[in-house]
This record gives C-alpha cells, structure tokens and sequence, in this order.
C-alpha cells in the first residue's frame, strides 16, 4: 500500500481494512518541513520582492498595484502577501451572516507551532465567497484527515481560511490567478501540487 493511500478521503470504506500504519510523528514533522522549505522565503520576502518563477525572473512589482484586477495574474500573485488577509475559522459559514461575498479567492492556512511561519495548504476560487465552503468540499476532507493524523501524532492544527475579495468577477481571469497562486505557493492540498509533495492526506491522483 501505498503511504499517499493511508489518509485518503473515503480509504476506509465499508469492507476495507482500516489503514494498519498511521504515519508517525517524525515523518508529518518532516513532511511539513519540506513544505516550509519551499514556503518560507515566500513568507519572508514581502510582495515586491524579485523571485524566479517557472523558470522566469519577474520584473518588480509595487506593492500598491494589488488592488489593479486587470494587472497580469502572476504579477497579481507575486504581490499578494497571505497574512495581510484577515485569518477566519474554517467553520465561519455558520454565522449567521457571512463576512464575505461575491468573488473571491480563498487560502487555507495551518500554523504549526514548531514553526516560525504558516503553511499555505489550499487555494481555491468562487464567485460565491459565503457560500463556497458550505456542504461537501475536497479541502474540507483533506483537512480533517491531516488534523486526524496530527493528533495521533501529539501534534497541533490550526487551521484558518482568508479570503482575498479584490479579485476579477469574470471566472476565466479569477481562475487565471488562483492557478498562478498555486504555481508561486505551490500548496499541497491542491491536485495540481499532491504528487510534488506526496501528500499523504489526499486522494490518489494519479
């Protein structure tokens, strides 16, 4: 079996085995290293500072060109800095009025304690920011499998959702720029980065 197999949504269906080998402290540990090793001077190095991205030096980008939504989606990219965004349970769909609405890109973070600096976990977009996370949600299984196996292994979770409302209206632009979000962050509950980090919290895509 394989390990990525272990904590995949739906792995203990009904007449399957229940996974015999829950990972083990050291290797969530490292397994969230690794991710903090690509993240970190992300995190570090503000919004306007130059980085090497898919292979090309970006030119500067002032900070103040955010706001712009007809700006180029990997310069709108490089310009947003994650903790800026206002840091929301994931369980704010509950309340009885939404903080958020209409258009918007959302980042899901954990905030282990060991480490000096947040894990970019998932980016996804909607035109629907208060109703995106209600009912079923791959994130939302993932998430719950990686807490789960936190917690057998005396780890902490501290998940939070932030959401980025100054994004195009227009689904193909908003697109275009979750998909640079995740090139640049590369964060590994999305299925376009699972199989860079093995991530063992994810349904096998493959």
């Amino acid at each position: 079996m394989r390990q990525g197999d272990l904590f995949a949504p739906g792995a203990a269906a009904a007449g399957s085995p229940p996974p015999a080998l829950p990972l083990e402290r050291h290797q969530l540990l490292a397994w969230q290293e690794r991710l903090a090793a690509h993240q970190g001077p992300l995190f570090t190095a503000g919004p306007s500072a130059p980085a090497a991205e898919q292979g090309q030096l970006l030119p500067e980008i002032n900070p103040a060109l955010l706001g712009d939504k007809n700006l180029d989606p990997i310069a709108r990219a490089r310009a947003l800095d994650p903790l800026g965004l206002q840091p929301q349970s994931l369980s704010f769909w509950r309340w009885p009025s939404a903080p958020q609405r209409g258009a918007a890109i959302y980042l899901v973070l954990d905030r282990p304690p060991h480490l000096p600096l947040p894990l970019l976990l998932y980016v996804g977009e909607t035109g629907r920011a208060d109703r995106r996370w209600k009912g079923d949600h791959d994130c939302k299984a993932y998430l719950a499998a990686y807490g789960e196996a936190l917690r057998r292994a005396d780890l902490d979770a501290r998940p939070s959702i932030r959401f980025w409302c100054d994004v195009p209206e227009a689904v193909k632009a908003r697109r275009a720029l979750e998909q640079a979000l995740i090139r640049r962050w590369l964060p590994p509950f999305n299925k376009e980065t699972a199989g860079r980090w093995s991530t063992p919290f994810t349904a096998d895509q493959g």
